[in-house]
């Protein structure tokens, strides 16, 4: 295989920020890029200049990726060219559309740079053994009940359908994932809730006391004695001490100790 620096990749792509973010990967990794907005200027940018591999968007203006694909490989100067298409995979159909077409491996969007890479490798590591292979006999399958003829050679079957479940297997693990994140997150919010709840009930009590000790509250002014609720009138310790959590101690002030006890010394 030849090296990543030496190896020239053809985007082709009708948006232009998925051509730019894919070009970014591509070159970060070493590959020269071109690129193409669809199938018709792709065709002649490969005609112009043959590249090592074409990565192509399937739904595009004026010629799609399988119509693009299906041109390269029935050219006998282009078809050892290989053709990574991209899509959604969202219709199983897709999948017998890219036999038809001759496409050497799939790649679902959205896609994790390693994986992209990992599979141009495998595109290359293989290439050589693809070329060696010669077309077998058209084979006809049913599908969904239509008839469909694939004239793809059978390395080449075996090649995209290995990737496509190759993607589906990514897929799912990327779902795995997601969903674990999904039940840790769910669990780091059930656990702040509870706190939220403990503070909620802590504030509730903070403000219920608040309301308990707000207002005018009827005190003698001689004994001090407080008048409660019902009537009835209480030490002012015992009257605090049930509305809010403090115990009391008892001693005197200097003020108080110097009239009751004028010869202690403090």
């Amino acid at each position: 295989m030849a090296m990543a620096t030496e190896i020239n990749i053809l985007i082709v792509e009708d948006s232009p920020t998925q051509t730019k973010l894919l070009r970014l990967i591509l070159e970060e990794n070493g590959y020269t890029v071109d690129s193409a907005p669809n199938g018709v200027k792709a065709l002649e940018c490969i005609r112009a200049k043959k590249p090592d591999l074409i990565i192509t968007d399937i739904v595009m203006p004026e010629m799609d990726g399988f119509a693009l694909c299906k041109a390269l490989k029935v050219d006998p100067n282009l078809r050892f060219i290989p053709v990574m298409l991209l899509t959604s995979l969202s219709d199983p159909q897709d999948v017998i559309k890219g036999l038809q077409a001759g496409a050497d491996n799939f790649l679902t969007k959205p896609y994790e740079d390693t994986f992209l890479i990992s599979c141009i490798h495998y595109i290359f590591s293989n290439q050589e053994l693809r070329k060696s292979s010669a077309p077998g006999p058209e084979i006809e399958i049913m599908f969904a009940g239509q008839k469909y003829f694939i004239n793809s050679d059978r390395i080449q079957i075996i090649d995209l359908l290995l990737s496509t479940y190759e993607n589906a297997v990514q897929k799912n693990t990327e779902l795995k994932k997601a969903h674990s994140d999904l039940i840790a997150i769910y669990r780091q919010l059930e656990h702040k809730n509870i706190e939220l709840e403990k503070l909620n009930q802590d504030l509730q009590h903070a403000l219920s006391e608040v309301k308990t000790l707000s207002g005018l509250l009827p005190i003698c002014a001689s004994c001090k004695k407080i008048r409660d609720d019902q009537g009835y009138w209480n030490q002012i310790e015992s009257y605090m001490a049930k509305r809010i959590d403090v115990k009391f101690s008892h001693g005197l002030c200097p003020n108080c100790a110097g009239k009751f006890f004028p010869d202690v010394a403090l």
